[in-house]
């Protein structure tokens, strides 16, 4: 575990970066984790954000199909969303941790 100062705020990241306490996240942070992946966030960015700590907070596992049937966005859109790694990067820029799905 690791400190690092996000947005102007100091956080704790694992070695992969994502977020220790999920209760830290803040839109800001999400844009700073973004933009070091090389991804603009929009409003349907934020969206599925949303949706994805929503659901990690009510305990649901996570998962491409879940998202994909959630109506905000089909799964061929996630793709287009987060490229290099749909589940993995809109987990780490949601401020939650990596779904166990993925690698």
């Amino acid at each position: 575990m690791a400190e690092k100062i996000m947005a102007g705020v100091t956080v704790q990241v694992n070695d992969e970066g994502y977020l220790e306490d999920p209760s830290q996240w803040t839109k800001e942070i999400a844009m700073e984790i973004a933009n070091d992946l090389n991804i603009a966030l929009t409003d349907k960015h934020f969206e599925v954000l949303d949706f994805l700590r929503a659901k990690y907070k009510a305990g649901t596992t996570l998962t491409i199909r879940m998202v994909g049937n959630s109506g905000i966005v089909d799964i061929k859109e996630l793709y287009k969303l987060f490229p290099a790694g749909p589940l993995k990067f809109s987990s780490k820029i949601a401020g939650i941790p990596k779904p166990t799905s993925c690698v």
